[in-house]
């Protein structure tokens, strides 16, 4: 594809050459003569000098350099954008493999693709275009809208919904049991039925490993267009709002509550009962045990305010000196108090 053919395509100024062809896109110390990469994060700006792309997307106001520039406000989605172009995902066609298990009460919509050794249960129903790779299970009475994409061995368990558009990648696993038990008069804990199933809105993506879980009554919900990153676990009767973010490792115990675009960073984790407001942000490793009011940045554990926690760190990093500062401080104050008490007598005498 010509530069100026990817210009034009993404919505981009371009500044150089639109002759110049482009085989593929890749990062900015990889790229070579005929791959595009971006700059989105202001500390890679001096990569953009001495990368050896074809050229580099970059935003509107970006400094003028010798590489080609394709400047658009969203670099990073453009990109995105542009990587679809040239790479091109496996395509499956549609059929049903002869070891898959379907049974006969289903009812799959039309240019379905159901994988090897694939089992859909009784009462199931699949929107148009879905796709199950090799070893999807869903129980039975699953609801999936249109193009369900179940990578190999995702799981969905019993009358779990899912909207359109939504993405298992491998060992996702909707609507497994809920931690929940409860200690009888001898001291057993004896497992409580998880009834409510998993409902995941449209556009909703659940990364590799990651578990949500049914509720024990009512439901667990993922609103439209979140996404599950790998490893995360979404107790039972939880909420999340649309647009968030949970990233890899996080945890959120029973009946949490997420609100709309929301970013939880890698291995944090809420309490149950919890409430974080819309477009909060934790940061990495953060933990919270209250609820959390909707805008606020919140770092460390137990997590509070991001500024507050950044000038905490700061003295953290200092306390062995401010402790030598102390140590040398009380061993003065003896001398300074047999100095002031000397003055005190002297001046009483005279």
């Amino acid at each position: 594809m010509k530069l100026g053919e990817l210009a034009s395509r993404l919505g981009a100024e371009l500044r150089g050459n639109p002759d110049v062809e482009v085989t593929g896109v890749k990062g900015i110390e990889e790229a070579g003569a005929s791959e595009i990469t971006f700059v989105a994060n202001p500390k890679y700006a001096g990569l953009a000098k001495k990368t050896k792309a074809a050229a580099v997307l970059v935003e509107p106001e970006f400094p003028e350099i010798e590489t080609p520039t394709l400047r658009l406000k969203n670099p990073y989605h453009a990109f995105s954008r542009a990587l679809g172009m040239f790479y091109q995902a496996p395509a499956y066609a549609p059929g049903v493999h002869p070891t898959a298990v379907v049974d006969p009460t289903a009812e799959i919509g039309e240019g379905a693709h159901i994988g090897a050794y694939v089992v859909v249960g009784p009462n199931v129903k699949l929107g148009p275009g879905a796709t199950l790779l090799p070893h999807v299970v869903l129980y039975p009475n699953v609801k999936a809208g249109r193009k369900l994409f179940a990578h190999a061995h995702a799981v969905v368990r019993e009358h779990c919904e899912l909207g359109d558009d939504v993405t298992l990648e491998n060992g996702a696993i909707v609507g497994a049991d809920g931690f929940g038990f409860s200690k009888n008069e001898h001291g057993h804990w004896v497992k409580i039925p998880q009834s409510g199933p998993v409902r995941l809105g449209d556009r909703v993506d659940v990364q590799a490993n990651a578990c949500v879980d049914r509720a024990t009554v009512g439901s667990t919900e993922i609103g439209d267009g979140s996404k599950i990153d790998n490893l995360v676990q979404v107790g039972h009767g939880s909420r999340v709002g649309k647009n968030s973010l949970i990233c890899a490792q996080t945890g959120l115990a029973g009946s949490s509550v997420i609100g709309d675009n929301v970013i939880l960073a890698g291995q944090t984790g809420v309490a149950g009962h919890c409430t974080v407001g819309d477009g909060v942000i934790l940061t990495a490793q953060s933990a919270v045990s209250h609820d959390i009011p909707a805008g606020k940045m919140i770092s460390g554990s137990p997590g509070f305010d991001n500024r507050v926690w950044l000038r905490a760190v700061t003295i953290f990093q200092r306390l062995p000196e401010l402790l030598r500062r102390i140590d040398r401080l009380e061993k003065r104050l003896p001398a300074v108090a047999q100095d002031e008490s000397t003055a005190k007598a002297t001046g009483a005498k005279e």
